[in-house]
């Protein structure tokens, strides 16, 4: 895996746009918590099944990709992994806090929804569904392999940066054997031989 890091030049429909859709993300975020402090036991798929649900109650949700929401569910149920983790370790930690205004700063794509276009300038577009196509200043190529997951974020400077993660085929070199060790652990010795 290698992820690679470009800036982004959003005009300022687009960037409503996505400070819109981090705002619909952190309520699916908070709502999904909520239903998981009120249940003793919580599945993932039974929550994530629950979007479709969630669109029908608060139809500006619709306007999300569908993997972004679902992204949010997976956030919560890693940060829930990592606290049990903690406190197994004897930590004393306390429970998940909703996320506030200024608690949110990505947007996940993972697998689909995103397309990378290029033009025959220096800014390339991105484009991502239900926002449209950003440009993207791109230093260097993507080099060949499949792009996995592209995660927006914004910086408190205000810019905006898109982290494009790519799964490479890596081919691994077989090196030749020039000689032979045997070990021999005994109980009471320690003995090699060449």
């Amino acid at each position: 895996m290698k992820t690679y890091r470009f800036r982004l030049y959003p005009n300022c429909e687009q960037e409503e746009k996505l400070l819109w859709t981090m705002q619909q993300c952190r309520f699916v975020y908070n709502m999904m918590l909520e239903k998981v402090q009120r249940q003793n036991k919580f599945d993932r798929y039974t929550l994530q099944g629950s979007l479709p649900i969630l669109k029908e109650q608060y139809p500006i949700l619709k306007g999300v990709h569908s993997k972004v929401l679902q992204y949010e569910v997976y956030r919560l149920f890693s940060n829930l992994k990592a606290l049990s983790q903690l406190k197994k370790k004897g930590k004393n930690v306390g429970r998940l806090r909703f996320k506030s205004i200024n608690g949110f700063k990505t947007i996940h794509y993972n697998q689909y929804g995103f397309k990378i276009l290029l033009t025959d300038t220096r800014y390339n577009l991105l484009h991502l569904s239900k926002i449209g196509d950003i440009s993207m200043c791109m230093h260097r190529p993507v080099e060949s392999g499949v792009i996995k997951q592209v995660v927006i974020k914004r910086y408190g400077s205000g810019r905006w940066f898109a982290n494009i993660t790519v799964e490479e085929d890596l081919v691994v070199k077989k090196k030749s054997i020039r000689r032979i060790v045997g070990l021999d652990m005994g109980i009471t010795e320690f003995l090699y031989r060449l």
